[in-house]
């Protein structure tokens, strides 16, 4: 992105250029007329037509938010796939006991968490075409190649490298998110990468319970054409995102003039939110600093519990109801859908109120009631029942709050550490999801996402409070009313910037 266009203007909401982060190293010293255009004529200064702006919406829309959700969809689909080879055979076929399947599933986020960082903070520099693109390829390669895997050690091998190569994905799309979207307008986009979450869940369920049919074609196993067919997908979905997926959103190749100059107006209007082009430690060491990011990743660990236990052993937990094994992969779909458009519909409200937190933790209650009906002696159609409630706290809760900290850290690079940390934290529980849900009924694993829901809950109220005390301390000292004593004044550290509660 140009940072010319960047530094030209306020972001949307009570801009002060006194405070626009992102000198040329990153200090926390006022802007000067060079790090940004102050002329009355500067693109900040011009309102965008409403509906004008709306179509443009809707294109971006049209062409971006499919290519996101398809890679994003290939993604989870290679990564949690896994699950549906496991009823279908897979552990026997290659001699894995149940322990060592486990560590199998587990042993993925060693490397995930490890390269989330590292991956979101290179992103524009090796650019998000290279980037993403490349990594694509050489886990769907990776997905392809493990139907062949003969023995455990083979298997862990084969998720050590998805998990590397994966760990740059989610972070990658939710950056570019904020390359074209404003704070507002983010919780609604972000939401349709989750729900790609629940469509892989809901699609591997279905594509599972068909490819299971051709188990010995070819002389090859069921569980082995749902890697094959699944990976190779996954390699076209590489093409999409090299083709489609512009380094420099301001000036996409579907974009006419005008809706470029827009897309520049739009970026003005960000410079605080999206800040330098250039990378500085300094951002990334007051980041390390900031409460928000690591209450923030204690809360992704706890709703991540869900998110990894439950995507990646519905199948299995559905089975152990009492359901055969074709029976538990198509009973996942509507489970899946339903959590999905639950999450869309609660990410809308979120967006159109700028409230984060308090719709995390009313999208909790449900889960905690939903996995207290698995867990207690009932029948079966209450058990599977649960699992509906389960779904929406299994995907707002994540969702929504990473959307929660994306809005509330700027400039760019401070974000892209906060998100990389956030998900590092938040990922170490998917280590804990395979070593949990090991034998049926699962006891250990429900009751374990239960009390991480509880624990959340506490969490998101502490967060809530302390962004509420900071907007208040903001308004103080613009107020007069105390001393400005903050070490920090530029980014989302600035008086004019305010956070989502």
């Amino acid at each position: 992105m140009d940072l010319q266009n960047l530094s030209q203007s306020p972001p949307e909401r009570g801009y002060d250029p006194r405070f626009v982060t992102g000198s040329a190293h990153g200090s926390n010293k006022p802007a000067s007329v060079s790090d940004i255009d102050l002329q009355p004529g500067s693109l900040a200064k011009e309102a965008l037509d409403p509906a004008a702006e709306r179509k443009l919406l809707l294109k971006l829309d049209s062409v971006f938010v499919p290519i996101i959700m398809l890679v994003y969809l290939s993604c989870f689909l290679d990564r949690s796939n896994i699950g549906n080879a496991k009823i279908a055979g897979m552990p026997e076929a290659i001699g894995a006991s149940p322990a060592e399947f486990s560590t199998a599933v587990s042993i993925f986020y060693a490397t995930y968490v490890a390269f989330e960082s590292p991956w979101s903070i290179l992103l524009k520099k090796l650019t998000p075409r290279l980037l993403l693109t490349s990594l694509c390829v050489v886990w769907s390669l990776t997905t392809v190649f493990t139907a062949f895997v003969t023995s455990p050690g083979g298997l862990y091998a084969a998720r050590l490298v998805l998990g590397a190569c994966e760990g740059g994905l989610f972070p990658g799309l939710n950056l570019y998110l904020t390359m074209v979207y404003k704070r507002e307008e983010q919780a609604k986009r972000v939401s349709y990468l989750f729900v790609c979450t629940a469509l892989s869940g809901a699609f591997g369920g279905l594509l599972a319970y068909v490819i299971l049919k051709m188990d010995g074609i070819a002389g090859l196993q069921g569980w082995k054409w749902i890697y094959i067919i699944e990976g190779i997908f996954s390699i076209l979905i590489g093409f999409v995102i090299w083709f489609g997926l512009p380094n420099d959103p301001t000036n996409a190749y579907f974009l006419n003039e005008e809706e470029r100059r827009m897309m520049r107006v739009r970026a003005a209007q960000r410079a605080q939110y999206m800040g330098s082009e250039k990378f500085s430690w300094d951002e990334i060491i007051i980041e390390l600093k900031d409460a928000k990011m690591w209450l923030s990743g204690a809360i992704q660990f706890c709703q991540d519990i869900l998110l990894y236990g439950f995507s990646t052993f519905l199948p299995s937990i559905i089975e152990s109801m009492g359901y055969d094994r074709l029976q538990s992969q198509y009973l996942t779909i509507p489970v899946y859908i339903f959590g999905g458009l639950c999450f869309l519909i609660l990410a809308y409200i979120s967006d159109r109120l700028c409230i984060r937190g308090p719709f995390v933790a009313f999208a909790n209650i449900f889960g905690i009631v939903g996995y207290i009906l698995i867990l207690c002696p009932t029948a079966n159609g209450v058990k599977f029942f649960g699992t509906f409630l389960c779904a929406i706290a299994v995907y707002n809760g994540p969702g929504l709050n990473l959307t929660w900290l994306n809005v509330n850290v700027a400039p760019h690079y401070r974000r892209a550490a906060a998100i990389g940390f956030q998900q590092t934290i938040g990922n170490t529980a998917g280590i804990v999801a395979g070593q949990i849900y090991r034998t049926a009924p699962y006891v250990l694993g429900n009751a374990f996402s239960v009390g991480a829901l509880g624990l959340a809950q506490v969490l998101i109220a502490g967060k809530w409070i302390y962004i509420r005390r900071l907007n208040e301390e903001k308004r103080r000292i613009e107020a007069g009313e105390i001393a400005d004593k903050r070490q920090v004044k530029t980014g989302d550290r600035a008086l004019d910037f305010k956070y989502h509660p």
